[in-house]
């Protein structure tokens, strides 16, 4: 099998997920409905005649019973394939039944994800009418003044997303004095990537400090979508330093600000999400009517499909 035509499989695989979960929402119970949608996933990829890899997923093996990190998925047979995983983005929103949740994956040629350890990632995202003009290696100040430039928006036009941390309170005090506006997350800053990708989501940038692994996902969206995303690990001990190591990262790398194509090597990618509750650009799960709502990319086409189903 082709590595495209898997795609139909995997969009399987996060419905599958979308839909056990859902059982959860606002029973604030997170691990409850984070737990359903990684066993409805796991089972829906062990049915699927390809050589799956998890390389970002619940943990290490230790720590997770099932797509944990180094896992093998599906038949064995066809295509070998990188594998990204987050069974459910925002296991509060969730939880709480609140807009956002979602089930999501990123798919890959073997070899080509970039294995982020689970520690913290400094991030930018825009989307394709901005491009490469933005970097980690500027500051808040000029990235704003390159959407501006590039885009033609005055300063009071322009929307950064921000995850709702203190770690980022810098960056929000500094989007601010520079007069453009904010829209705070509280969970889910793969999508928040991923919005700036959309016109109608009227979100230029995403910007600031969220986990590294959902930072490979928001990465292969982009790069899905022709967008551009950087990442910057942000290590909060030494023992996730050690882990780094373990997992291949040179320690001259521990300050290096990766593109969007050292994440996501080589041409070929795919992201799909489906939603678990009404979000901003996919509506939740319907049971009643049995209705899911998905997007999908790849890096072949380019454009977004969104799926119902």
């Amino acid at each position: 099998m082709k590595f495209f035509e898997l795609e139909i499989d995997f969009l399987k695989v996060t419905q599958a997920a979308a839909i056990a979960s859902y059982s959860w929402v606002g029973k604030n119970d997170r691990h409850a409905a984070d737990d359903a949608a990684t066993k409805a996933m796991r089972e829906k990829f062990n049915q699927i005649d390809f050589a799956g890899k998890v390389v970002i997923g619940e943990g290490e093996r230790d720590e997770a019973p099932m797509l944990y990190i180094g896992e093998l998925l599906g038949t064995g047979k066809g295509e070998k394939v990188d594998i990204a995983v987050d069974p459910l983005e925002g296991t509060n929103l969730a939880a709480e039944n609140k807009p956002g949740a979602i089930c999501v994956l990123a798919a890959a040629p073997s070899g080509a994800l970039f294995h982020a350890p689970d520690t913290y990632m400094e991030k930018i995202a825009v989307g394709p009418k901005i491009g490469n003009v933005v970097s980690l290696s500027k500051s808040v100040e000029e990235n704003l003044e390159m959407i501006s430039k590039k885009t033609g928006k005055p300063m009071g036009q322009i929307t950064v997303i921000v995850l709702e941390r203190p770690r980022n309170q810098d960056i929000i005090t500094r989007i601010k004095a520079k007069g453009a506006n904010i829209r705070l997350i509280s969970d889910g800053d793969v999508f928040g990537a991923v919005m700036t990708a959309f016109d109608h989501a009227n979100v230029d940038m995403l910007l600031g400090i969220g986990a590294a692994p959902e930072g490979v996902l928001a990465a292969t969206a982009l790069k899905c979508a022709g967008g551009y995303f950087e990442g910057r690990l942000k290590f909060r001990n030494e023992d996730e330093k050690q882990r780094a190591l373990k997992m291949g990262i040179a320690q001259k790398d521990f300050d290096k600000i990766y593109t969007m194509d050292e994440l996501v090597k080589g041409k070929d990618a795919i992201f799909v999400a489906t939603g678990v509750t009404d979000g901003d650009l996919l509506k939740g799960v319907n049971l009643d009517q049995k209705f899911t709502e998905s997007m999908v990319f790849n890096t072949k086409s380019k454009i977004p499909k969104i799926v119902r189903g």
